[in-house]
């Protein structure tokens, strides 16, 4: 459930305050990705702060450390100042997640220029590919004379060729 302005400033003090407005439209947006990073670390102190303050209260009125809180509504304020700064985190968190992600836009959008502006690579020839329908594969195999159905004729006329020859 998101906080009131007017219950953020009840329950912080002005420099914490100034931080978490400093998370807020239009402020955010315009702040530079160093700012940004420290801002972050800050919040993230000040939450952590907030956060074990309000755990150690909350084991102070059950018995379990020191007492020195005597009712239970007295970390109420400090749960409520650590998820006012956890939200604060969270816009500030998804502001970088964004410019990173228009970041990445970027780079896709310069290197899809780069390539549409470079000229085409030649390339070798693809070679045999299916498109008009299966050609045949060319041979390694040393190219007949005669066809396979006549080989068996032509030797055996060779052979009669020498007997005539060796009669005579």
């Amino acid at each position: 459930m998101a906080t009131s302005k007017l219950d953020e400033r009840r329950l912080m003090n002005d420099e914490e305050y100034t931080l978490v407005e400093q998370t807020r439209y239009p402020v955010l947006g315009k702040l530079e990705d160093a700012a940004l990073k420290e801002l972050t670390q800050r919040l993230r102190e000040r939450r952590d702060r907030a956060r074990d303050i309000a755990h150690r209260q909350r084991r102070e009125v059950r018995g379990k450390g020191r007492q020195t809180t005597a009712f239970e509504k007295q970390d109420a304020g400090n749960r409520q100042k650590a998820r006012i700064l956890a939200e604060a985190l969270t816009r500030i968190n998804s502001e970088r997640t964004r410019r990173k992600a228009e970041e990445l836009r970027a780079n896709a959008h310069r290197a899809f220029a780069l390539r549409q502006g470079s000229e085409a690579p030649a390339r070798p020839d693809a070679g045999r590919t299916p498109r008009k329908g299966m050609r045949k594969n060319a041979s390694s195999r040393r190219d007949r004379i005669v066809r396979p159905m006549d080989v068996g004729r032509v030797s055996q006329a060779g052979k009669r060729a020498q007997a005539v020859r060796d009669s005579a």
